[in-house]
């Protein structure tokens, strides 16, 4: 797993694309627990090399209902996003994950985690790419039908604090999805 993750480092595949130079942000442990696949680094996570290092990381946290230290600990989470480097702005937010990471190296990754007993599906881009045609056709519907991909997989909407109004118009996510996550965490967490 050292060396994947240092190869994962050292990747400069889209490095023509990318607006600052590429700097992959994952982490990685062959006895991870629970797989966190999300979109890609915003700028903030770009600047300090740390996943998941903003107020998404907090939101995402107070979701699984962890703390830093859990979070951050590889043993526990493993954090593995779709693109691995920040893809720039785009009109209305960050451009979507570059779609080099993923095939390159989503699948030596997780072969090299021995026995993950979770994979969070975070946002559309994850989503579609691991459920294919087993997604509904929008985010909402494939989260309001979590349980459908359980026990492997648990879909979440991106925490980004711009999901704050599809929360506010989705109110069962926080009283029916949150609670079955956060006790799963939990569960798989302290075992």
């Amino acid at each position: 797993m050292k060396s994947l993750l240092v190869e994962i480092k050292n990747c400069t595949i889209c490095n023509e694309y990318l607006p600052l130079g590429p700097r992959p942000v994952v982490s990685a442990n062959r006895n991870s627990k629970i797989v966190i696949i999300g979109q890609a680094p915003g700028l903030a996570v770009h600047n300090s090399g740390i996943p998941w290092d903003d107020k998404s990381g907090e939101n995402l946290r107070d979701w699984m209902g962890i703390d830093k230290f859990s979070f951050y600990n590889s043993s526990n989470i493993a954090i593995i996003p779709m693109g691995f480097c920040y893809p720039g702005k785009g009109k209305s937010g960050d451009k979507p994950p570059m779609k080099q990471c993923a095939p390159q190296w989503h699948p030596k990754l997780l072969s090299a985690i021995k026995n993950p007993e979770l994979i969070l599906l975070i946002g559309k881009y994850a989503q579609d790419y691991y459920l294919g045609n087993n997604a509904k056709e929008n985010l909402t519907k494939t989260v309001l039908s979590y349980q459908d991909y359980l026990p492997k997989y648990f879909v979440l909407p991106h925490p980004s604090p711009r999901n704050n109004i599809w929360q506010a118009k989705n109110d069962w996510f926080a009283k029916n999805v949150l609670p079955t996550l956060k006790h799963r965490v939990a569960k798989i967490l302290n075992e």
